[in-house]
């Protein structure tokens, strides 16, 4: 091992996305992440409780972010108006984390696992912000629509955004123009 470095947190995450992409996930061992990081598997372990977790830390708080921007909505704003605040929000959170983002996409499309373990996270987070539209008193279905729905637009405007050929830009324009898009279709029909 060579002399301690900070970040083991970082170095590892970084560490495991090479991996990930060079030879694919389920190739990837607990001890080649730790190794290529300079760490060792025990450290690994008091960061994650397993391989997958890498690209999935930070999961609770989005879900959070979300759950308190719809909470801190104006009592008289509708559901999707409600959960748009929740979108900019959790949009604005990823400004800086795009390199990162695009790699870290293009690890999970390369392992059915991962994207079994995205679309779990991304569930939850349906979960509960439709908890938190009910909170504000809002009735099923329509709670549950309008969270599933505010998921589905931040997914689209996410894997917009990560994309290879997506010039820059924020993901937060990329949502409102999605859930714009969504509003057309709505009204339209």
């Amino acid at each position: 091992m060579s002399r301690w470095k900070p970040d083991a947190y970082g170095r590892l995450q970084q560490a495991a996305l090479e991996l990930f992409i060079e030879q694919g996930f389920e190739q990837t061992t607990v001890e080649q992440i730790a190794a290529r990081a300079g760490l060792t598997k025990r450290t690994f372990f008091r960061y994650f409780p397993d391989k997958r977790e890498v690209l999935f830390g930070g999961g609770e708080e989005l879900r959070q972010q979300f759950v308190d921007a719809v909470a801190a909505a104006p009592d008289d704003a509708a559901p999707l108006d409600a959960v748009a605040r929740a979108l900019d929000a959790a949009g604005a959170s990823f400004a800086e984390r795009r390199p990162f983002a695009r790699q870290r996409q293009r690890a999970i499309a390369g392992s059915v696992e991962l994207q079994e373990r995205e679309l779990v996270k991304l569930a939850s987070i349906a979960t509960a912000v439709g908890a938190a539209l009910r909170e504000r008193g809002v009735e099923e279905p329509l709670a549950s629509l309008t969270a599933e729905t505010a998921i589905a637009v931040f997914k689209v405007a996410f894997e917009r955004w990560v994309a290879p050929e997506q010039p820059p830009g924020e993901l937060t324009a990329l949502i409102r123009e999605a859930l714009d898009e969504l509003r057309a279709v709505a009204a339209a029909g």
